[in-house]
């Protein structure tokens, strides 16, 4: 079986994410948020005997992948097929509280070379990108139906380009002519509406865009907050949850969350008295992310952008930790 993807920090993982000074119990369970092909787990029920492991993911196709790298561990893997927001909101009345979460937000290096669902402009392939394929929005549909603003608006948000109204325009002009149907034609119209100097940069003048329309085809910042209020609320106390993000929106929400939950209180200032309890919820274990070496870099290029949060669970967070959370 071919494997494409290389999970990140994965040693750095495995460390934070560990009891520290003690070995796994028996039954030990951790919530593998975002399965993938299965690296992350792969390496955590290599290394801890015994640990079990539910691996949710979106994507069925590359779960299938998962599922027969993983068969070797028997019934210490389980799996589930949806978004992690579902499943932690639904949390399975019949499953223990896990002892370790982790979130890994990048996608999947499967998703870009295997997928044919035009997540690359380096292929010609339909202009889909939904994570789930039974997904209500396509990217052709963003693509050859937002208005111009909306487009603009969209891009400079989530890709942070900062030629997202030329960008926007090109497209809407092309448009007129016919749909945008394929990942290379997109790519193509972006190409030609950047200055000359901007194509020759250090990354494709389509990148921050693809990123962009990606991030809005699947939602992945809008029902980031929740999902991580939930996920922490399901987890056992003294447990751990780690989160690995790609980029400064990602980073800010978990930052932002992560921090309310190691403060004492998160009462708003119009508050008389305290009402959220008065103490915090987790111990902030990672006061600055944590980072790739440069030795992985070097043999992973897509680290070079990852940063690790990882938080102990002291008690249950309330709705008031969700304050300043989102984007």
């Amino acid at each position: 079986m071919e494997i494409i993807h290389t999970p990140v920090l994965l040693n750095e993982c495995l460390e934070y994410l560990s009891p520290a000074g003690e070995p796994f119990e028996k039954n030990c369970l951790m919530i593998d948020s975002t399965l993938g092909e299965g690296g992350h787990s792969n390496a955590f029920l290599s290394r801890y005997e015994g640990l079990h492991i539910c691996g949710l993911d979106a994507d069925s196709t590359i779960q299938a992948k998962a599922k027969e790298r993983l068969a070797v561990y028997g019934d210490r893997m389980q799996f589930f097929n949806g978004w992690f927001n579902d499943f932690y909101s639904n949390y399975p009345a019949d499953m223990e509280k896990p002892d370790i979460i982790l979130f890994d937000l990048g996608i999947s290096v499967f998703h870009y070379e295997r997928s044919q669902r035009g997540f690359s402009f380096r292929y010609d392939e339909p202009l889909d990108m939904r994570l789930n394929e039974k997904g209500t929005v396509s990217a052709a549909e963003i693509v050859n139906t937002y208005p111009e603003s909306r487009l603009a608006d969209l891009i400079y948000l989530y890709g942070e380009e900062k030629l997202s109204r030329r960008i926007a325009r090109a497209i809407v002009e092309a448009r007129a002519g016919g749909q945008i149907i394929s990942s290379k034609a997109l790519a193509d119209i972006i190409w030609e509406a950047v200055p000359e100097k901007y194509r020759h940069g250090p990354i494709h003048p389509a990148t921050r865009t693809f990123q962009a329309i990606r991030i809005a085809v699947n939602d992945e910042l809008g029902h980031l907050p929740k999902a991580l209020f939930d996920a922490f609320n399901c987890l056992k106390p003294g447990g751990k949850m780690g989160v690995i993000t790609f980029h400064s929106l990602e980073d800010r929400i978990v930052k932002n969350f992560f921090r309310n939950l190691g403060k004492e209180c998160v009462c708003p200032q119009e508050f008389a008295v305290c009402k959220c309890g008065g103490k915090p919820c987790a111990q902030v274990i990672t006061r600055k992310p944590v980072g790739p070496t440069d030795g992985e870099v070097k043999e992973n290029s897509p680290s070079r952008s990852a940063k690790l949060r990882v938080v102990r669970k002291i008690r249950d967070a309330g709705e008031l930790h969700l304050r300043e959370v989102s984007i």
